[in-house]
């Protein structure tokens, strides 16, 4: 398992989260929950670019790839939770900012502190990452390991 190459990935992620976000904020379209979602298609990109990555360099075996996915895409969600915490509190001066956030949050909604807030969407993201990194194993695990064959 090659950290680097997971380190690089994670940031792809991160970066790719970030622009998309900062994107709909400016665009005045941050408080709309499924345009939240399509960050899925950005973290996918991600894991999968790690798994054929691992693969063109011969890292075979499904559960090196699954480990590998799985903490590409929480280095991506860590990182993406934290600077949102950063965002909401240093830039964008918390609490009222984060009313508009909140409406269209998935656990809790309502009154939720920035820290609760980025606790719960931490969750989230570790869910989501977890739930892509298994889903994209399915579709790798024939083309990184050979399962039930005889030499």
């Amino acid at each position: 398992m090659n950290v680097q190459r997971l380190f690089i990935n994670g940031f792809i992620i991160f970066f790719g989260i970030g622009i998309y976000f900062l994107a709909m904020d400016f665009l005045g379209l941050s408080n709309l929950f499924y345009l939240r979602v399509l960050n899925l298609f950005i973290v996918i990109y991600g894991v999968n670019r790690t798994i054929s990555q691992n693969r063109l360099s011969g890292v075979m075996g499904y559960n090196t790839n699954l480990l590998s996915a799985i903490i590409t895409s929480m280095i991506g969600a860590v990182l993406s939770v934290s600077s949102l915490l950063a965002y909401i509190y240093f830039i964008k001066s918390g609490e009222v900012y984060l009313k508009t956030l909140s409406e269209g949050f998935l656990f809790g909604g309502g009154e939720l502190s920035i820290y609760q807030y980025c606790i719960g969407l931490l969750f989230e993201s570790v869910a989501s990452s977890i739930i892509i990194s298994f889903c994209l194993m399915q579709f790798w695990k024939g083309k990184v390991e050979t399962i039930n064959k005889v030499d």
